[in-house]
């Protein structure tokens, strides 16, 4: 693996080069809003293709309002939203908002790979806080042993990429009052909030202590339209303006075009989003099936595209690197280590699975993952 390169873009070109079954980057081969594409696709030809205003459309900025009243019951205003590009921009603005040179920003491991260095580019360092197999919380403790008087935030993430966790409500309590007691901004990427594949509601931060949240969204995830790269942040009018002033210099605007598409897309009855929901739960519950009458163990996942599979609890004791780098070349199957979520990187016995495929490329991992669990030289 090239220093530099993403584990995602490196397990796919190797799924890519041998002819694996990719279960490794999350993005979807189905479930996305034909209509939606139909109305970008006019947006484009007939719409507005020159600058936007800054903070988005006004008619997205409505629309996102509108979407998390009706779907969580959030009070927003238009004005309390900014659009970006991606969730990922989102989330770069949001901790060049409220950190810099000599912060910290307290993190959650294992993270997405983009968490840690975002906050060195802001000049923040980065204060890791554990999160505990099977079920990936954190204590109130351990989140208070980490804050110093240099600490600006926390990042929080839930669902939880990749382990499929959602935030307790004793971890979001314990995180409202510590950000309360201390003067800290919560910084919640929520990209998945709509992907649940178990019984616990979505609650985000943005109810408990609103004045200190600033909210992470994803149109890419709401839509299964990844590629798309819309997303938009929400808070209260201070802390909007203080990323607004940050966004401004970094992609400035998002194509007008996808922002009046994703419009389209957020007012779509709640029956679409609901049938969306329940068929990513029966593709979990495939997978989930397949491997384990394979003899896989798999953790409890309650949100995103993800499940993790505990290698030793399998019989597989090969490090979560190793394995994944062996088994994408024979018999064919490409997974995500989650050491490569890691702050120190060494292995772990878990792996990440993707279930957001068709049924056909779900029943080849299960086939293919199966087999490698028979394979001599994946045993270790």
């Amino acid at each position: 693996m090239q220093a530099g390169t993403t584990i995602f873009e490196h397990m796919s070109g190797l799924a890519r080069q041998h002819g694996a079954v990719n279960l490794g980057q999350g993005f979807p081969d189905f479930g996305w809003p034909e209509a939606v594409l139909a109305a970008g696709a006019e947006a484009i030809t007939t719409g507005y293709n020159q600058y936007p205003p800054m903070r988005g459309l006004p008619e997205l900025r409505a629309a996102v309002a509108e979407f998390y009243q009706r779907r969580q019951g959030l009070v927003v205003a238009p004005e309390q939203v900014i659009v970006t590009s991606g969730a990922t921009e989102a989330l770069a603005a949001s901790i060049m908002a409220v950190a810099g040179p000599g912060d910290e920003v307290i993190l959650f491991a294992p993270a997405y790979d983009a968490y840690a260095p975002l906050v060195a580019r802001a000049g923040a360092r980065p204060v890791w806080v554990t999160l505990t197999p099977p079920d990936w919380q954190a204590s109130g403790q351990a989140i208070a042993a980490a804050i110093t008087p240099r600490t600006r935030a926390i990042l929080l993430n839930t669902p939880h990429n990749p382990t499929g966790a959602m935030a307790s409500p004793a971890m979001l309590a314990a995180i409202a009052d510590l950000a309360r007691a201390h003067d800290l901004i919560i910084i919640s990427d929520e990209v998945w909030e709509e992907v649940l594949t178990g019984d616990a509601p979505h609650v985000s931060p943005l109810t408990l202590v609103p004045e200190r949240t600033i909210k992470l969204g994803s149109a890419g995830k709401l839509l299964a339209l990844t590629g798309w790269k819309v997303g938009w942040v929400v808070a209260e009018a201070a802390l909007a303006e203080r990323v607004a002033q940050v966004h401004q210099y970094l992609t400035f605007t998002t194509p007008p075009p996808l922002q009046t598409a994703v419009a389209a897309g957020l007012a779509l009855p709640d029956a679409w989003f609901d049938a969306g929901r329940a068929a990513f739960v029966a593709a979990r519950d495939r997978l989930v099936a397949g491997l384990a009458g394979g003899g896989w163990h798999l953790l409890p996942t309650h949100g995103s595209y993800f499940v993790m599979a505990d290698l030793a609890a399998s019989g597989i004791r090969l490090g979560d690197r190793d394995f994944c780098e062996a088994a994408v070349v024979d018999p064919g199957i490409a997974a995500i280590p989650l050491s490569a979520f890691m702050p120190d990187g060494r292995q772990t016995p878990f792996i990440r699975l993707c279930f957001a495929k068709s049924n056909a490329v779900i029943d080849g991992g299960i086939a293919r993952l199966n087999q490698a669990r028979g394979l001599p030289v994946l045993q270790g």
